[in-house]
């Protein structure tokens, strides 16, 4: 548009000879030619992959079938398993069950317990919902002690990146009841849940003692209430955009535990190497967020996995899901001002010596291009430039 006003105004002379719209008009072969530019500085350990997923015409690549450390991009997979395994409206429940009995006097008597499901997102307000749920059956006091179950997940904080171990990165401590993502200095996850839920079951009229502690619920113990996480499709919403590495890793245990049997680390690489294998992928899966650098994947393979997700309807909401350039997320100060800007969703990535991007450009002549650039053994400051420039390209296209 730009270009236009200035032809109108400036007239030809001025901006060379022949018509305006062949001097604006920006096709493959000019793309191809930008994007090898760039690829050639970028070096000999990245690779690169631009399709139409309109009519599947490879539009570039190089090197886009070696291996490479994704970073944050494995989200993709990992979110994307969420959606086609446990589906876009499932949810991560919370529960409380108790051991005992509740008399007509409104007495609970036994023990109850804070079973978690592995939902990132549990905060103040669910855990206050759950104890108001109670109190409207007529609980009036609990004569045993609030106990939180972490069951469902191995006691593991962190990830592989450190064998399990807390890491300061993740921006969280994995759990499968993880208040306010696990944080706190003096209790383990489960204990300052429980002691959290206390707290709120005595703002909503329930006697209990305070002090929460962890414990499994027995065999038996019947629920007396729940609530829901977000569904799945707000989960991963809230996990690709800003690339939230405690959402994506709780996820990857809680599709552990659902698809494969225990909440590890182990289980959830079962389940996403699995999903993927059978949309025709195969790819290293360490883990659920891409702190791993054991984690191995291809252009071509993360271009596919665009392209499965229309076979499989899954498409607009991993889109949707996406930082858009220029506009949200970790892309919100990306690309601004350039053709890429609310044209281009993606995922980004960044380790030391790694940098990533990959998403869909609607072109400016209307058709959606997937690409995917992994770079390794780079400065990350100038692979982003040098990824922002290819984004933007892609979006140049008019013909």
């Amino acid at each position: 548009m730009r270009r236009a006003l200035l032809a109108i105004v400036l007239g030809p002379a001025l901006l060379g000879a022949g018509p305006a719209t062949a001097a604006q008009a920006y096709d493959v072969d000019d793309l191809r030619a930008k994007l090898s530019r760039e690829m050639r500085l970028a070096g000999g350990s990245s690779g690169a992959l631009v399709r139409d997923l309109d009519s599947g015409a490879t539009l570039y690549e190089r090197r886009a079938d070696v291996r490479r450390v994704p970073a944050s991009v494995q989200k993709l997979f990992t979110t994307s398993t969420a959606l086609l395994r446990l589906g876009p409206v499932a949810t991560l429940d919370t529960r409380a069950l108790t051991d005992g009995a509740l008399g007509p006097d409104g007495v609970l008597r036994g023990d109850l317990y804070l079973v978690g499901g592995g939902d990132p997102s549990l905060s103040g307000d669910g855990l206050e919902r759950l104890a108001r749920l109670l109190a409207s059956q007529g609980v009036k006091s609990v004569t045993g002690r609030v106990y939180g179950d972490e069951s469902l997940f191995d006691d593991r904080r962190g990830g592989t990146r450190t064998a399990g171990r807390f890491d300061g990165f993740m921006g969280g401590v994995l759990s499968a009841v993880a208040y306010r993502r696990g944080f706190d200095d003096r209790l383990s996850p489960p204990a300052d849940a429980a002691d959290r839920f206390a707290a709120w079951l005595d703002i909503a009229g329930v006697d209990v003692q305070r002090g929460g502690t962890e414990r499994m619920a027995p065999a038996g113990a019947r629920e007396l209430a729940r609530i829901a996480s977000p569904t799945v499709r707000a989960l991963i919403h809230v996990t690709n955009r800003p690339s939230d590495n405690f959402y994506a890793e709780m996820l990857f245990k809680a599709m552990g535990a659902r698809l494969a049997g225990s909440g590890t680390h182990r289980a959830g690489q079962s389940a996403v190497r699995g999903q993927m294998r059978k949309l025709g992928l195969d790819l290293k899966v360490s883990d659920g967020s891409g702190l791993s650098r054991t984690n191995r994947t291809t252009p071509r393979q993360v271009v596919r996995l665009f392209e499965k997700a229309v076979e499989t309807g899954i498409a607009a909401d991993l889109r949707a899901s996406l930082a858009v350039a220029g506009r949200t997320g970790t892309l919100r100060e990306r690309m601004r001002d350039t053709p890429a800007e609310g044209s281009c969703s993606a995922k980004t990535g960044t380790l030391r010596g790694v940098s990533a991007l990959a998403g869909i450009c609607v072109t400016d002549a209307g058709d959606d291009v997937a690409f995917a650039f992994l770079l390794n053994g780079v400065n990350t400051t100038s692979a982003k430039r040098i990824e922002d420039r290819m984004a933007a390209s892609i979006a140049r296209v008019d013909e």
